[in-house]
């Protein structure tokens, strides 16, 4: 794809930044790889040989009866009577690197839970003995995707009434305001006590709560550029000619308030995490058991004899924020057009 010259400076500005362009393809390469988890991090087989046929665990679930057991529930391929199951057919199978799920529990511990790093399980495990390395994968694919699921949905409602409240305003624009004062001064911390106490929150309950919260960060950034964009001389030869509203803010207004929008869209991600990490963290946040770094780091907190939890609930928290961070510089440095090629 051809990119225009002005688009072509900044993403030449922004390989520039070998800070945020390295970040980029760190968190890029980070994040493909959590997405697959299940083949990474898993407590089934990726593969199964048995009796001539091909079996897929990971992708299908297989009754003990399909290895010649007795009982037609789904099979335990680390219990010994399964195995020998498959190793009577000349079977055998192929384990992922992580032999464990994030909601597997380790029953061969030598020691009590929290287990200390070992061989078997790379990062220690937590108080309920699961492997701390696989919850890591896991909840670092569900911080992301739940962050970049919400910067989408709130951006797209900031940028919206943004783009009303500063290109009509007047009583509009007053509305909005008076709208935005009042809203952005709920307790959203108690209201979400308030709500858990009534509702099991999952994945898309919290998205929703957040999201009603999360998409006021834009508007003022995108109001303040309708505001000046309305009277620029174009705009009205635009609506001289007869064009109307819609397409005016889309085709003139917009391209020039998406400059200041797209810098803030990296900081606002970084939020995002922060925040579900903070919920975790605080028993608001995911249902218990789900495969959460904020979860982890409360682990470290009520299990100060196990260093490694909280070593590694923080490296990874911090790294993922870090990296975002220098992204957003890279973004910032491309979109500034008083930037120059040093």
């Amino acid at each position: 794809m051809q990119l225009s010259p002005l688009n072509q400076r900044r993403f030449d500005l922004f390989k520039a930044h070998k800070r945020g362009w390295w970040s980029l393809w760190l968190f890029l390469t980070l994040f493909v790889l959590s997405l697959g988890a299940e083949l990474i991090a898993n407590d089934k087989p990726l593969v199964v040989r048995y009796d001539g046929g091909w079996y897929f665990p990971v992708f299908k679930r297989y009754p003990e009866t399909t290895f010649g057991g007795e009982f037609p529930l789904q099979a335990n391929y680390k219990s010994p009577y399964v195995r020998e199951l498959i190793e009577q057919k000349d079977g055998w199978m192929i384990w992922p690197i992580i032999p464990f799920s994030y909601s597997s529990i380790n029953y061969d511990l030598r020691v009590p839970a929290p287990a200390p790093p070992s061989a078997e399980n790379w990062l220690g495990t937590d108080d309920q003995g699961r492997d701390v390395l696989a919850r890591v994968i896991y909840g670092f694919r569900i911080s992301v995707l739940f962050a970049l699921t919400l910067t989408l949905l709130s951006s797209l409602i900031g940028v919206l009434a943004g783009a009303v409240q500063g290109f009509y305003g007047g009583w509009i624009d007053l509305i909005g305001q008076r709208f935005l004062e009042i809203w952005s001064g709920l307790p959203v911390l108690y209201l979400l006590i308030i709500l858990a106490s009534f509702v099991q929150p999952n994945f898309w309950w919290l998205l929703g709560i957040m999201l009603l919260f999360s998409w006021m960060s834009l508007v003022d950034v995108v109001r303040a550029e309708f505001l000046r964009g309305r009277n620029l001389e174009y705009v009205r030869a635009a609506r001289a000619l007869g064009m109307r509203n819609g397409a005016i803010m889309i085709n003139h207004i917009l391209p020039n308030a998406m400059v200041s929008t797209m810098t803030f869209v990296p900081f606002i991600l970084t939020g995002a995490i922060g925040t579900l990490t903070a919920l975790d963290f605080l028993g608001f946040g995911l249902p218990p058991g789900s495969s959460s770094l904020g979860e982890l780091v409360a682990q470290a907190k009520s299990n100060l004899q196990a260093p490694w939890l909280g070593i590694t609930g923080f490296f990874v928290v911090s790294v993922m924020l870090s990296l975002l961070v220098f992204i957003g510089e890279g973004v910032r440095d491309a979109l500034d057009p008083r930037k120059t090629f040093a």
